[in-house]
């Protein structure tokens, strides 16, 4: 075996949970979606807070944002890809791309980062911040969310 063989061979074989419920909702077609990015980055404005250690709490990014920082406090974060291009963690302009090419619908007029370097007890992000940010995402009219964990 080469390549990624062994992983797709080890992957193959590993429990996945079933579902027995259909979606609860049935998607609009990608090329009419609104898509917001959600990052882990903990990127904020240059004149927005920081995040600080341990902190749960969210940042809003606005679409034509360019002046931003990446916050995480760990100072064995690399940092190489943010710098080199801030799509690396914050796809802003990939995604203007395809809205012009027509493959999604339109981009958000807004954005949030969380920090991803959160301790073990996630329950203020489950319980506050994350259901915080996914109201905010749904009254903007969000489709579809793009991840990007960092």
């Amino acid at each position: 075996m080469s390549g990624d063989a062994p992983m797709r061979s080890f992957a193959a074989n590993l429990p996945a949970p079933e579902f027995t419920d259909a979606a609860f909702v049935t998607p609009v077609p990608l090329a009419e979606a609104k898509v917001a990015i959600v990052t882990s980055a903990a990127l904020h404005r240059a004149n927005d807070d920081a995040f600080g250690q341990d902190d749960a709490s969210y940042r809003e990014i606005p679409r034509d944002a360019r002046d931003l920082v990446l916050g995480h406090w760990s100072p064995n974060f690399d940092r190489a890809g943010f710098t080199a291009d801030l799509n690396v963690v914050f796809p802003i302009d990939r995604l203007e791309e395809l809205a012009e090419r027509g493959v999604i619908g339109s981009v958000a007029e807004r954005h949030f980062s969380f920090a991803g370097n959160q301790p073990d007890d996630l329950a203020t992000i489950i319980h506050d911040s994350g259901p915080a940010a996914a109201a905010e995402l749904k009254a903007d009219g969000i489709d579809v969310v793009l991840l990007t964990p960092v």
